[in-house]
């Protein structure tokens, strides 16, 4: 697959492009460039000056802020497909996190000056952006809120249902549900600590919502609901 075919197909998928006709995701995919990073390089650092967007084709990265104390909270994981770094690259501004590749990562830049032409000439793509930065908006608020009202299992067992999107299960069976990094990283997504994710894991799995092996999860979805929509755990 060449390289335009690759970010089309890409785009093709996002929030922000997938309502662009192919022959204008060809346009918009000719201003992409490949960018690589080993797996621990730092993207770009919180207060860096905006550059561009990437979109990820391999590999994993975690957006993160750093308390003046060193406390790190991973408030978002992009994956294969998402879009991120938009903030920066539509206001010029300083970014509001810390990018960090946790694979190696093969992802395609979008530069500013590239961004700004196309939301001139794509009246979609501006549309969608909006769209887009409301529901991040919410998905932040949201997970603020989790964070200071609810219990971790609470939390933990809602993380886990995102996570099984919306596989389907057959009378009531589990489903295998693989983490693809570490509880450190879980618990920072979470805003706890690695021994009290451990602890609401062992939690969830004494109330039958889950099964642990060494590398799965699982999951009961029902039990993982009831469990979701419970603020006294």
């Amino acid at each position: 697959m060449s390289k335009a075919d690759t970010v089309v197909h890409l785009l093709a998928e996002t929030a922000l492009f997938k309502a662009l006709p192919r022959a204008d995701l060809l346009a918009c995919a000719a201003a992409f460039r490949k960018v690589v990073f080993a797996k621990g390089e730092m993207l770009f650092a919180r207060g860096d000056l905006g550059g561009g967007l990437y979109l990820i084709a391999e590999g994993r990265v975690r957006l993160a802020v750093v308390s003046s104390t060193g406390r790190e909270l991973s408030f978002r994981h992009a994956a294969v497909g998402e879009i991120f770094g938009e903030i920066a690259a539509l206001d010029g501004g300083p970014r509001t996190a810390d990018a960090i590749a946790m694979t190696h990562v093969t992802a395609y830049r979008l530069e500013r000056n590239a961004l700004q032409q196309l939301l001139s000439t794509q009246p979609a793509i501006l549309t969608a952006m909006v769209a887009y930065l409301c529901q991040r908006l919410r998905e932040t608020s949201e997970q603020l809120e989790a964070i200071a009202l609810y219990p971790l299992e609470t939390r933990l067992a809602r993380f886990l249902l995102v996570a099984l999107g919306t596989r389907p299960t057959e009378g009531g069976a589990r489903i295998a549900l693989e983490i693809k990094f570490s509880q450190d990283e879980l618990a920072k997504l979470l805003g706890a600590t690695r021994p009290k994710v451990n602890a609401a894991l062992g939690e969830l799995e004494t109330l039958g919502a889950l099964r642990r092996t060494t590398d799965r999860l699982f999951c009961d979805p029902a039990k993982l609901s009831r469990i979701a929509e419970r603020d006294d755990v």
